[in-house]
């Protein structure tokens, strides 16, 4: 499969790979049907999806399923007058008919807008106006289910409300289309004469910033493409992994880690539908079925190492890999010495695929997010707009020239503004903060209002984190900084502590820690300030939200 769209399909190392990827473009590409109904041709009976749920449910589907399936749904999305260019967004949580929508939409030339369970009535609000959603697929869950019906009076454009329950007998809140029932009767599908242009919109994420409003980030259909690298290269998967990525499929990380990419190497993308998320739990599924590749945000990693590593049947593990924020030192070395495996990190936004990784002839150094996918021309620029130096501290963006690279967003969907102050002068601003060492792997310091002044210094919160954490009392924590009338802002240290360190809490506990970072660390850079805590506050995807924290703090 990936022949089709690669000159050359493997690497051996970072140069050639930087001066061989070169994708083969085919006009109106489509994922759906040029990839996944592609394999359904090719190798029908291969298993593509393998999802289970806490409850011990378990469906198998082949690309042969997934083809029959995936028709079925376009059809009854069709009768329900949906097609090219409509707003649909998603609230389906892990359920298996999200993959099956996603790909339904993808082949009437929809747009999906893959949404977040938690979002309350004024979230469902926004989104319905600012994306003009014509319709809105979700699980039969009562609160979801509720927040909608709350909206739609606020919701001009809604016109059309899917529930999915567990069969088509389940009974279904007032208003709402029964997903089950209806797809039984749905008619036999037609694919569209022109399904779409490679421009055309095919996604869209609303995702959130440190300030304002939700930004309605906006691909076109040649993003899929673009994540193939994340999927082939990245993950390192072939026709025999059973990949397992730990992502909400409301998140960007679901289509890095389970759909675009995995499917372009043929792999099959393993599921674990959960309702709260159990180190033990996970631990347990990986081993039962054999999960050879896995993907997760280094909190999860983190309570990972927390387990004994020793008592579960991790062989079949092969390939580990991070992104979402940068990863502690600490956990790459304490899971390499419990597992064997070396966590291979990656980076990007919602607005890109992969833009940095480690590759696998890439060595890792634990803690950096790796070194450019050629895709993209990275670069670091200083805020007055030249280039930094290695060793110097700058914003990571993408030199975009005339043409724009195959996985970067189209626009900020109606916000010319927005999307120019992003995207100006030939260059795409990140927002992010890193610094490259000689080597050229780049090391990520925070978003760019997470940069701590203090009496002159610049710190960035990870290096304070990535110390602290090396302390074994120290389960997770979140740099930040504190207003001060003497040196403008001083480094406070929120912080979670293990079972068995929080009856220690207490100002001898916080002398111990702020001297730990001091040997760890630059001495300027130690948390003046340290709070204990149950829990950090993260968004759904497990990012850890400094702002917060910030905010909180702001209003004591």
């Amino acid at each position: 499969m990936v022949e089709r769209f690669l000159k050359q399909t493997t690497f051996t190392s970072v140069e050639d790979f930087k001066k061989n990827l070169q994708f083969i473009i085919p006009e109106n590409f489509n994922f759906a049907y040029d990839v996944m109904d592609a394999w359904a041709e090719e190798k029908p009976g291969k298993l593509a999806l393998l999802w289970t749920n806490d409850e011990g449910a378990e469906v198998r589907l082949t690309f042969g399923d997934m083809k029959k399936r995936t028709d079925q749904a376009a059809a009854y999305l069709q009768s329900l007058g949906i097609g090219r260019g409509d707003m649909v967004m998603l609230i389906l949580k892990r359920r298996l008919e999200w993959w099956i929508t996603m790909l339904a939409l993808c082949k009437i030339g929809a747009v999906a807008i893959p949404a977040t369970h938690m979002l309350t009535k004024h979230d469902i609000v926004y989104r319905n106006t600012r994306a003009s959603v014509k319709a809105i697929i979700c699980a039969n869950d009562p609160y979801i289910t509720q927040q909608i019906q709350a909206a739609l009076p606020e919701s001009p454009t809604l016109k059309l409300m899917i529930a999915v329950g567990h069969d088509a007998d389940e009974a279904l809140p007032e208003g709402f289309h029964n997903w089950h029932k209806e797809l039984e009767t749905a008619p036999a599908f037609v694919r569209p004469e022109h399904v779409n242009s490679n421009s055309d919109t095919m996604l869209m994420y609303f995702t959130s910033g440190t300030s304002g409003e939700p930004k309605m980030v906006a691909h076109d259909h040649l993003y899929a493409m673009g994540h193939l690298t994340t999927g082939v290269f990245w993950h390192n998967l072939n026709e025999d992994s059973i990949h397992l990525t730990v992502a909400d499929t409301g998140w960007g990380k679901a289509v890095w880690g389970k759909l675009y990419g995995q499917w372009f190497a043929g792999a099959t993308v393993f599921v674990f539908d959960h309702e709260k998320f159990n180190a033990d739990t996970l631990l347990r599924q990986m081993e039962k079925y054999h999960v050879t590749s896995f993907c997760a945000p280094p909190t999860i990693y983190r309570f990972m190492i927390r387990e004994d590593l020793s008592r579960y049947d991790l062989s079949a593990l092969r390939y580990c890999t991070t992104a979402g924020e940068a990863l502690n030192p600490a956990v790459f070395d304490k899971f390499k010495e419990a597992t064997g495996i070396q966590l291979m990190e990656g980076f990007g936004q919602t607005e890109t695929t992969m833009t940095l990784g480690t590759m696998p002839w890439v060595k890792p150094k634990p803690g950096s997010m790796g070194i450019p996918n050629p895709q993209y021309d990275i670069d670091l620029i200083k805020p007055d707009g030249t280039r930094c130096e290695d060793g110097e501290k700058g914003e990571i963006v993408v030199r975009v020239g005339d043409r724009k690279p195959l996985g970067l967003f189209k626009e900020y969907y109606r916000d010319e503004e927005l999307t120019r102050e992003a995207w100006h002068d030939g260059i795409y601003h990140t927002g992010d903060v890193a610094w490259r060492d000689e080597d050229g792997y780049y090391w990520f310091e925070g978003r760019i209002d997470d940069v701590i002044k203090s009496s002159g210094y610049r710190i960035g919160p990870f290096e304070v984190e990535s110390a602290l954490m090396t302390h074994p009392a120290v389960v997770e924590c979140a740099i930040t900084g504190v207003p001060d009338e003497i040196r403008g802002m001083v480094v406070k240290a929120t912080v979670v502590l293990g079972k068995e360190w929080k009856q220690k809490a207490g100002d001898e506990l916080v002398k111990e820690l702020q001297n730990h970072v001091k040997r760890e660390t630059a001495p300027y850079k130690y948390p003046r300030i340290i709070e204990f805590v149950d829990e950090l506050p993260k968004t759904i995807s497990g990012k850890i939200r400094r702002v917060e924290i910030r905010q909180k703090d702001n209003q004591k």
